[in-house]
């Protein structure tokens, strides 16, 4: 099936709801030493992987909203291993940080859902590297957030609707 580039936005924001809605809800079955145990030597906890995409939520808001409203822009990257350090996830209570990604992910599936189609082709620049459209930067938020998500689930069974059609590279395939 071929999707006009803004059917594709209303579509990945419908299917970005989905999986938030289905990952929320594994969420809530886990307990506290599943969010805190340690995954192996030197990898991040699975609720400092979750404070993570809180981060990651919070800068792509930034970038979406400018985006939209400003057309191109330049924008700084950031130290992501700094940032969950500095906030210490590792000792956030797990049920705070699980609304907080679930909330600001909703709003974020429905801002995308926004995106008019003449500010698609905007081009980002983030952290000094090549510019990428808002389209593209879309999608590959949507492919950063299942590869963490994937970390979280790793080893456990979890019924997760995974949004389909968005690979690693945040390419999305019609």
């Amino acid at each position: 099936m071929c999707y006009t580039k803004g059917m594709r936005m209303a579509e990945l924001s419908q299917e970005m709801t989905r999986l938030v809605a289905s990952a929320s809800g594994v969420f809530r079955q886990m307990g506290v030493s599943d969010w805190t145990r340690t995954r192996a030597p030197g990898k991040w906890t699975r609720i400092e992987i979750l404070g993570h995409l809180v981060d990651s939520a919070a800068n792509n808001h930034q970038r979406f909203v400018r985006a939209i409203a400003e057309g191109d822009i330049e924008w700084p990257g950031y130290d992501q291993v700094a940032m969950v350090r500095v906030q210490q996830f590792g000792r956030a209570n797990p049920v705070q940080i699980i609304a907080l990604w679930e909330s600001f992910n909703l709003f974020l599936a429905r801002l995308i859902g926004l995106i008019p189609d003449e500010r698609l082709g905007a081009k980002c620049s983030i952290g000094g590297h090549a510019p990428v459209t808002l389209e593209f930067l879309a999608a590959d938020y949507v492919a950063h957030m299942q590869h963490h998500l994937r970390q979280i689930f790793e080893g456990m069974e979890a019924d997760v609707r995974w949004v389909a059609g968005v690979d690693e590279s945040g390419y999305r395939k019609a």
